[in-house]
């Protein structure tokens, strides 16, 4: 609107000036014919009288003046406000030629001058004459300043009416889209599950498909939640069955009998699984229901969770007997929930078992805001191509080894969520080297 209103006072200004111009312009060609008109032809040439229709002839200074001069340019004539100034006026023009312009003396003043040749008959013989009439640039800048200040001030009240109807018609036109934001914003907080506000034709195409993706996000969280919950409820019952069996057998080993040779599992390590398969359940219903805000949760020792994670595995594996090197940053901490750090690290240390020959490798550092842990191991590795191929859900590089494909998956999942992410490179040791990078 700026740029608008500047460029048409521009064109105003110019067009004022141009009409202004010509007006000059056909004022002093009239003055110029009436100088024709009151001129006398007699014996010693061309006169005119003292006393002219235009008075400001015969004022000294009044800004106006008047000449005329014979064909070789020398002034025969002159009007009593010419005497003593320096005017530049028009000479020697030739017969019916007419000029018009601005000319600026020498000190600086400006004047409109015209200049007008004709050819005067004194006698047998023809003389050229050239009459010119100048007039001051004061009084033309004058109504110029005066017409740029009206001009200024209208302009400057219209462009605010303008502006604040603008304001109004686009507060008004973009008041739906406000409520649109307003109602998205209440259903992120929970306070409303739809959009109810009733809107313009030009959005109602909007809302109708915000609804339909709401109530099928809706429908969607149900069927996760009620087939989370109808898991849970199934294992809770075997899990209580076993946790019941412990306690008849007592202590010792479960599962032997009398007179067998069998290695029965050891009763502590049944009840640590028990007690694993149990934060499971509780975890993944947690997750159904949302993941906490992560700098609202209480810190999380890292180093306790990795020990705890690794004596599972180690005796799961113990046959193997793999060596575990550990590189942990003293007193780093996580802030989330802690089901979120169990799954992200158990999942990349149970893969490393899986694959590792004899040695494993994990380590921990802070960078910034976010916690750095990785895993290793001597095993087989994979190539770039089967790396970026993992972090799919039912990936798997050997369909023989015991597994779902999903762990990595739901590891990078859990990081992307905490602002971070997962990358697969070549170990040290031969095998495969993950990253994980979690915010908290």
């Amino acid at each position: 609107m700026l740029v608008f209103m500047a460029l048409t006072s521009l064109a105003l200004e110019q067009a004022f000036q141009a009409s202004a111009g010509a007006a000059r312009e056909e004022r002093l060609l009239g003055q110029i014919y009436l100088l024709m008109a009151a001129a006398d032809v007699e014996d010693d040439g061309l006169t005119l009288p003292r006393d002219l229709a235009e008075a400001r002839f015969s004022l000294l200074g009044s800004g106006l003046y008047a000449q005329v001069a014979d064909a070789k340019g020398e002034s025969v004539w002159r009007s009593l406000s010419a005497l003593g100034e320096n005017i530049p006026f028009e000479n020697q023009l030739g017969p019916g030629v007419r000029r018009f312009r601005m000319v600026q003396e020498a000190q600086g003043r400006a004047f409109f001058v015209e200049g007008f040749g004709v050819t005067w008959s004194i006698g047998p013989t023809p003389t050229g004459y050239t009459f010119s009439v100048a007039e001051d640039l004061g009084p033309y800048e004058e109504e110029l300043a005066r017409f740029r200040d009206h001009l200024f001030t209208w302009l400057g009240a219209m462009s605010l009416v303008l502006l604040a109807t603008l304001l109004v018609a686009l507060r008004w036109g973009l008041g739906p889209l406000r409520r649109v934001a307003a109602e998205v914003a209440a259903v992120e907080a929970g306070r409303q599950e739809r959009l109810h506000g009733a809107y313009p034709g030009e959005l109602h195409a909007l809302t109708k498909n915000l609804n339909a993706l709401l109530a099928h996000e809706a429908a969607r969280q149900a069927r996760l939640g009620n087939a989370l919950a109808d898991l849970a409820h199934s294992l809770k019952t075997p899990l209580a069955v076993m946790r019941g069996a412990l306690g008849e057998q007592g202590e010792g080993r479960v599962g032997a009998e009398p007179g067998s040779t069998q290695n029965p599992l050891p009763r502590a390590v049944l009840a640590e699984q028990i007690r694993r398969m149990d934060e499971i359940v509780t975890y993944q219903l947690e997750r159904a229901r949302g993941r906490p805000v992560a700098t609202l949760s209480r810190p999380i020792p890292l180093a306790p969770t990795v020990e705890r994670l690794l004596a599972t595995l180690t005796k799961l594996h113990a046959e193997r007997a793999v060596r575990v090197e550990r590189d942990l940053e003293p007193g780093l901490h996580f802030r989330g929930a802690e089901g979120d750090l169990l799954e992200v690290v158990g999942n990349l240390l149970d893969n490393a078992f899986k694959w590792c020959r004899t040695r494993v490798r994990v380590g921990a550092r802070r960078e910034g805001g976010l916690v750095v842990l990785w895993v290793e191991d001597d095993g087989p590795g994979m190539s770039a191509e089967q790396a970026r191929g993992l972090g799919e859900r039912g990936a798997r590089l050997d369909l023989t080894t015991p597994g779902h494909g999903i762990g990595l998956a739901v590891a990078r999942e859990i990081c992307a969520a905490y602002g971070g992410d997962l990358a697969i490179a070549r170990s040290p040791l031969g095998g495969a080297r993950i990253r994980v990078r979690l915010g908290g």
